[in-house]
């Protein structure tokens, strides 16, 4: 190992209104030692994600992100050193808390050692969190049947893009949202979907009731706020809803209102709108591998990754998924 230095970039301040590079600062610091139980490791490629931002209002499925700490993310590492059982120098883990740094010391019981795959980009995009959400979150909440309409937001991102081309593999009709012209073209002309909703069009509404005029069965939320309230409107009786974030909340101040018909539409509807973590199903993870492994090789599956060079543009990166500038998984190579 020749690096002598560990460079962090820190959260010096939680913001109030919209992020930006002036709530992150790069620092340096010592290589910190592992004790025992624990492994150092060093960062090959940080996970950005929308749920970053959200880490930074408070506690969610983690604890928050504090002012003046390495900010926190997981991703891709190698094994530098260990004083653990079963990890050695050179092994590629995963954790989802390495934080944006070069180096960390983490308890071996937090690491999942990765099987040697190339590109190594699939383990953290296609195999990794992306790819097991879209299929847990998809097969196990949303439950779609052959036929049926599926619509998904954020349909462009990480998780979105895989949720869509999953469901044309079971058979349904399938509607994206996304944010403009071009990644709504990519989606129906290098994705498969049966048909996209430009958000920005500013008539969500009209576009969608026309893309899937049968009304929807199956709606898997990314971003919560204005689009859900137009999807859960045009939803059909005993339709469900996988929740899984609401990037429309995230940065800057929060709405304060909610989709409006809820409750009401739901009742009356007889929906299933359901949240859940992929971490929840981490015992089915093998068959779900084993599923998206096949259609990457067949080709069903296309796998899209957007990386950005260098540490020091991590926070340039985040700020630029908020703002949907990136198509797939959006990862920083360290």
């Amino acid at each position: 190992m020749n690096a002598t230095v560990n460079r962090q970039i820190l959260l010096v301040e939680k913001p109030t209104g919209k992020l930006g590079p002036e709530h992150f600062k790069m620092v340096e610091g010592a290589i910190p030692e592992p004790r025992e139980g624990e492994v150092l490791v060093r960062s090959r490629y940080i996970s950005l994600d929308a749920a970053n931002r959200a880490w930074m209002h408070g506690a969610t499925y983690r604890a928050a992100v504090e002012a003046n700490t390495v900010m926190a993310g997981g991703g891709i590492a190698e094994v530098v050193s260990s004083k653990a059982p079963g990890l050695a120098p050179g092994d590629i883990v995963f954790s989802s808390d390495t934080g944006w740094q070069d180096f960390a010391t983490v308890p071996a019981k937090q690491l999942t050692k990765l099987p040697k795959v190339e590109p190594m980009t699939h383990l953290l995009s296609v195999y990794g969190i992306a790819g097991l959400t879209a299929y847990f979150g998809l097969l196990h909440v949303g439950k779609p049947r052959e036929g049926e309409t599926v619509v998904v937001s954020a349909a462009a991102g990480s998780v979105g893009s895989i949720v869509g081309q999953i469901a044309k593999i079971k058979g349904c009709h399938v509607v994206g949202i996304a944010g403009g012209k071009d990644k709504c073209h990519w989606l129906t002309s290098e994705l498969g979907f049966d048909a996209a909703v430009d958000y920005k069009d500013g008539a969500t509404y009209k576009a969608l009731r026309a893309a899937a005029p049968k009304g929807i069965d199956v709606y898997f939320d990314n971003v919560g706020g204005e689009i859900l309230e137009a999807c859960i409107s045009q939803m059909n009786n005993r339709g469900r809803i996988a929740c899984c974030g609401a990037i429309s909340q995230y940065d800057g101040v929060p709405s304060a209102t909610g989709p409006r018909g809820v409750p009401g539409l739901i009742v009356v509807k007889r929906l299933i709108m359901q949240g859940f973590i992929v971490m929840d199903y981490m015992n089915e993870r093998d068959q779900a591998l084993k599923d998206l492994q096949s259609w990457v090789a067949s080709g069903k599956l296309k796998v899209q990754e957007d990386v950005i060079n260098g540490l020091e543009n991590t926070p340039k990166a985040l700020i630029g998924l908020l703002a949907g500038e990136n198509r797939g998984k959006r990862m920083v190579k360290v």
